[in-house]
């Protein structure tokens, strides 16, 4: 397995797009940019939103890949530059002026179960190392072990995050599927 910089559009868009061009689903938007960008990017301007996130220095996140064919996606960027910065629910921790966010990791289907989530996380650290980042920031939740509905499952969880090094900081106010989503940080 490989994890490399999410700078090739046509792989992002194997891992997190639709399969129709109209369609307006996440495309793993809603926390990179702002709500009202958001919401009114439809069909192919998603598209080409991403594109252009994918051509910026540095890109929007990581790919895993499996020989040629990407296989897992995690979106890590400096909080600043996300919804993070202002999030209210998700607050702002004093002593790192500068963290970077890893918000979204997903793996798609028939490739789930086989490490590669742990591999982004890993990848994704690495990779915003590189970047110059000092401290990573994730929001999983905290399941206490209890099953995640998939379609919240792209936040991460907390046990995800710590077998990868990541420490508690606190819980927020923020609340996914019923579960509490917890600030946890990596120093790099």
């Amino acid at each position: 397995m490989d994890v490399r910089a999410a700078d090739v559009f046509a792989d992002v868009a194997a891992v997190l797009g639709p399969k129709k061009e109209t369609s307006s689903n996440c495309f793993c938007l809603s926390y990179r940019i702002g709500s009202t960008e958001n919401q009114a990017l439809r069909g192919p301007e998603r598209f080409e939103r991403v594109r252009g996130l994918c051509a910026e220095d540095p890109p929007p996140g990581v790919l895993a890949y499996d020989g040629a064919e990407p296989v897992g996606w995690a979106a890590i960027h400096p909080r600043a530059d996300t919804t993070f910065a202002t999030n209210r629910r998700i607050p702002h921790v004093e002593g790192h002026e500068d963290p970077w966010s890893l918000w979204c990791v997903r793996v798609r289907p028939g490739h789930r179960k086989q490490g590669i989530s742990h591999q982004l996380v890993a990848g994704a650290v690495e990779f915003a190392r590189v970047n110059g980042a000092t401290v990573v920031e994730a929001y999983p939740v905290d399941n206490r072990g209890e099953k995640v509905d998939l379609t919240m499952a792209y936040v991460g969880t907390r046990a995800l995050f710590e077998r990868a090094g990541f420490e508690y900081v606190m819980d927020t106010t923020s609340v996914l599927n019923g579960f509490t989503r917890v600030l946890m940080r990596y120093t790099t």
